[in-house]
């Protein structure tokens, strides 16, 4: 497959890298993980200043190059793998102490990457990657521009930006601008709630029509009745006018605790039916 049809945008400017080494924080006693190392404008500092490089490349042509450059090198690991299945609890060298992950990320699979080691039994203890401008910030985001990517992010860590970057630092240069963020996963999440799946049902809920008022974006996630979903925003004491970008993740704590004292109210798509403004809708 080729670059183009990977996505690929490789990184060609010296003062990006430094940006980045320098915001990893790297000592010879790290073991890295670097996502997409591409050519390498990375990879030599990265074996320059930590103990291990393990590098996840999902181009095998790339990955075979960079095999053969570091084949007599045994702190370097080479592995052609897709980032999003990869499995840090069960890499030797991921499960025997911490690591850091640097990236710079396709675009068109960085949340999934990113989800997956986030989520990970085995989380990095720090993650720096160049992804999207306008992801990194959706990432970031503070209430009032909150959404279901922003949450699903802080929930298991805090952000920082880093530098922005512009097209014209990769070859080929991409049509979008480039933010370079670090995330630092938190030792404990930082809501609490009985599984992930059971906590995002009622995210993605929330977000389902995040134009709209909270408790109507709720009613048209969970398909439940208006009145229902009003009464679930009322009993947390928030005004029912809010929108669902101006949760915070205490705010989300609330919410969702309502949920489960309610019973956790839902209906599979399609079968109910539900009343707003005296008319039936289905």
């Amino acid at each position: 497959m080729t670059p183009q049809r990977l996505g690929q945008h490789f990184l060609e400017d010296a003062t990006v890298v430094s940006a980045i080494i320098d915001a990893a924080d790297l000592s010879s006693a790290d073991t890295v993980v670097e996502v997409g190392p591409g050519r390498g404008a990375l990879t030599t500092d990265l074996v320059e200043r930590a103990g291990r490089v393990l590098l996840l490349e999902f181009d095998s042509y790339l990955a075979d190059q960079l095999a053969a450059k570091y084949e007599s090198n045994p702190d370097v690991r080479v592995l052609n793998v897709d980032a999003r299945e990869f499995g840090s609890d069960l890499d030797p060298w991921l499960i025997e102490g911490d690591y850091k992950v640097v990236a710079n990320l396709p675009y068109y699979a960085a949340n999934p990457i990113t989800r997956n080691f986030l989520e990970s039994t085995r989380k990095p203890i720090s993650m720096v990657i160049m992804i999207q401008r306008e992801v990194a910030n959706d990432m970031a985001a503070e209430p009032g521009d909150m959404s279901l990517l922003s949450l699903a992010v802080q929930i298991y860590s805090t952000a920082e930006h880093v530098i922005d970057v512009p097209p014209e630092c990769f070859n080929p240069p991409p049509k979008v601008h480039s933010s370079v963020i670090k995330l630092v996963p938190s030792d404990e999440l930082r809501l609490k709630f009985e599984s992930a799946d059971d906590f995002f049902k009622l995210a993605r809920s929330g977000f389902k029509s995040p134009r709209k008022q909270l408790h109507n974006s709720l009613s048209d996630g969970l398909f439940i009745p208006l009145e229902d979903a009003r009464s679930l925003v009322e009993q947390t004491g928030f005004e029912t006018s809010r929108r669902p970008a101006t949760l915070s993740l205490d705010d989300w704590q609330v919410l969702y605790d309502g949920w489960v004292d309610a019973g956790r109210p839902a209906q599979v798509p399609g079968s109910v039916r539900r009343k707003r403004k005296g008319r039936q809708n289905g």
